[in-house]
């Protein structure tokens, strides 16, 4: 309860939980669209960054486990989605398949929020872990693809395309490419801006989504209880199997239940935009409430806490 409370009143939590009251209240706040596509392009190229700093000082044999169960993961996630939504949630199969890639994916704000969460409860993640976040963003978009088994022509490579092109991982994947090349030592002159302001940057995010989710809430409502119930025990599911897996591959704790955090989050960033053009028959009202209207505020609230107390109970058995 009491890591739940202190979850709860972070300042990225409590950013966030202001911009659904902003739309609530109708309040005529507005993030402009470029200065929100300048935040997530700052957000997505810093942790690229660190990540590639921490991977310059981490030995290919600690990296085998993590990323081994990184890509089981990101296909049995969208698998076990795909099969619940369509039994549970009595949804179509594409339906069901366009929701699987989303949760086959990974959220890296749930990522970024799931990294403070831990680092407040004197959890101190592996600085490795956003490498992790560009290989799980894709394969769980290509199971839930095939999972369709049904797109217009040249879906499935175009929507490949989009997730690999797109700015998340190329971002990703760049920052950390330079900050490996680079090390430690040559990026300190660049970490006044991209390590320092990070945090506050990162609220102002977060308000932006707490509006959007906002908007969702009204989505949810008409989805039906089987999907509000849906969008939170599969995160809950996916969460905790993924902490365990973490737990069970040598990660420590704090990055075991970030991992788990990663494995029950789901995406609203590169599924979205793969899924949109590999299945356009499918509903983005049930997609998106889904992944950003019902599981992304449940994960804040209760998710990450609840992962961070099963990774440090099962740290005394192993």
């Amino acid at each position: 309860m009491d890591l739940l409370i202190q979850n709860l009143v972070s300042p990225i939590v409590l950013a966030f939980a202001l911009g659904m009251v902003a739309r609530w209240v109708r309040s005529d706040l507005e993030i402009p669209d470029p200065i929100y596509q300048a935040l997530s392009i700052y957000l997505l190229f810093a942790i690229g960054l660190k990540g590639g700093v921490a991977l310059s000082n981490t030995s290919p044999q600690e990296l085998v486990g993590p990323v081994f169960a990184t890509l089981l993961f990101g296909i049995l996630t969208p698998i076990s989605a795909y099969f619940f939504l369509k039994s549970f949630g009595k949804l179509g199969r594409v339906d069901a398949a366009a929701s699987a890639a989303h949760y086959g994916s990974v959220s890296a704000v749930t990522f970024l929020a799931a990294i403070e969460a831990a680092r407040f409860a004197g959890l101190p993640a592996d600085g490795y872990l956003p490498a992790l976040v560009a290989i799980l963003e894709v394969p769980g978009i290509i199971v839930g693809l095939l999972l369709a088994r049904q797109t217009r022509g040249g879906g499935i490579k175009a929507a490949l395309h989009e997730v690999v092109a797109g700015k998340s991982i190329f971002l990703l994947i760049g920052g950390m490419a330079i900050g490996a090349i680079c090390g430690e030592a040559k990026m300190e002159s660049v970490a006044p801006f991209f390590v320092l302001p990070f945090q506050g940057i990162l609220c102002i995010f977060l308000l932006e989504l707490g509006m959007v989710a906002g908007r969702r809430i009204v989505d949810a409502k008409n989805a039906g209880w089987r999907l509000v119930v849906a969008g939170c025990l599969l995160p809950l599911f996916h969460g905790l199997i993924g902490t365990f897996g973490g737990v069970l591959f040598g990660m420590s704790a704090g990055s075991a239940s970030v991992f788990g955090a990663m494995v029950g989050s789901a995406s609203y960033i590169a599924a979205p935009a793969a899924v949109r053009i590999a299945l356009p028959k499918a509903s983005p009202g049930i997609y998106l409430t889904l992944a950003l209207g019902i599981t992304f505020p449940f994960n804040l609230a209760i998710g990450i806490p609840v992962f961070l107390t099963f990774a440090q109970y099962l740290e005394r058995f192993f």
